[in-house]
């Protein structure tokens, strides 16, 4: 499997941990998205949607994120990201799409340069815009995992909410989200960020970081 993506890519970075909680082999080939590459006629012939993640994986290439972490889980079944039971399972999904699809698409990087050029927002504008969107979703979350009596993980190990959520946290730290109210959130994204395949996942372990 061949992953094309961007250190600093939440989408990138929450695939990565997918891949690397389930023990799955992969080469990188990073896309700056800096340089705009992700635009460029070559990789946009090969994802129309022109972002990263693509994953070259069984002779197709694969896009969208939340798309191909679900496909990791069926296609290889070994190490699931998801709990057998049922419910739990819906809770799992329950809060990772909450992360997934309420707070990427706002705080997307072509939204925010949107806000910047051409609607003419000063950065720290930006950043308000930012945190208020990450409030609306990590408040409300923090009250379904206490709800849950949730400790290092949502449930036994690390699997799909832990590796949509580290990456979401990354970004917030970024932002300077002020997280102490946020207890359970950053007790699970501390011990994830202690286990090899969270700390091989990393930004800044990544070969273009910097």
């Amino acid at each position: 499997m061949k992953l094309y993506g961007y250190w600093r890519s939440s989408t990138s970075y929450r695939l990565r941990c997918a891949l690397e909680v389930k023990g799955l082999a992969y080469e990188q080939s990073p896309v700056s998205l800096v340089e705009g590459r992700q635009k460029a006629p070559e990789f946009t012939a090969r994802n129309p949607f022109g972002g990263v993640p693509m994953l070259e994986a069984d002779g197709r290439d694969r896009a969208q994120s939340m798309a191909i972490i679900e496909w990791l889980d069926e296609r290889y079944p070994e190490r699931p990201l998801l709990p057998a039971d049922l419910e739990q399972r819906y809770t799992a999904r329950e809060l990772t799409y909450a992360i997934a699809t309420e707070l990427h698409a706002p705080l997307n990087l072509k939204v925010l340069k949107y806000l910047k050029d051409p609607l003419g927002h000063e950065q720290d504008e930006v950043d308000t815009w930012y945190r208020h969107w990450l409030g609306t979703v990590l408040r409300p979350l923090e009250t379904m995992l206490e709800r849950q009596g949730t400790g290092d993980f949502l449930f036994d190990a690390p699997g799909l909410f832990e590796c949509v959520l580290v990456p979401q946290l990354y970004n917030a730290r970024r932002f300077d989200y002020d997280l102490s109210a946020s207890p359970r959130i950053t007790r699970i994204e501390a011990a994830c960020l202690a286990l090899p395949e969270f700390q091989r996942a990393h930004p800044d372990n990544q070969p273009d970081a910097g």
